[in-house]
């Protein structure tokens, strides 16, 4: 059975904002493996959209952002979405009964399937789908923004914490 895990990168303040701050090399090498070895991800329409940057090669990539891009083309995803009428490569997009498809996505599944989204990590936390949430907390605040959870706070519980790199820290929780 597949584990469904929010991860995403947040302020000191709980805010996240891919423009504002960014990986550290370090981070970034972390993030291509552990896309690596994803069952797949499911995002939500907005986080879709911003992710399709992967799905074209840009000529002033480095090896580490064409590696990156590899692994990110190559992962299952599912796109929440009742706007989008199409997705692109490797996607399926998820139009009706979100709570069916992700029960059938865990259990037909092995290992970790990422959930990309505060918006969409909300409507699973609030059906009892997310297995483990994942925050990579930056030494950055930015006094507003979008936080990391969309809705009411779960009850949780940390099972893991781990140094990154010289300034990121990973805090893993699950439900309580």
């Amino acid at each position: 059975m597949a584990k469904l895990v929010f991860g995403m990168n947040q302020s000191l303040d709980g805010y996240v904002d891919h423009m504002a701050f960014g990986p550290s090399p370090t981070l970034f090498r972390h993030y291509i493996e552990q896309v690596r070895g994803l069952a797949g991800s499911v995002y939500g329409r907005r986080m879709y959209e911003v992710m399709r940057y992967w799905d074209e090669d840009h000529p002033e990539w480095d090896a580490a952002r064409r590696d990156f891009a590899t692994a990110w083309r190559s992962q299952p995803k599912w796109v929440v979405s009742r706007t989008l009428k199409s997705v692109g490569p490797n996607a399926t997009l998820v139009a009706n009964d979100l709570e069916a498809t992700i029960r059938k996505l865990k259990a037909e599944l092995e290992g970790e399937i990422d959930v990309t989204g505060p918006d969409l990590a909300r409507s699973l936390t609030d059906l009892g789908l997310i297995d483990a949430y994942r925050i990579y907390l930056h030494p950055v605040v930015l006094g507003s923004g979008k936080p990391f959870f969309a809705g009411p706070r779960p009850r949780l519980r940390l099972e893991a914490s781990e140094r990154m790199d010289e300034d990121v820290i990973r805090l893993t929780y699950v439900p309580a």
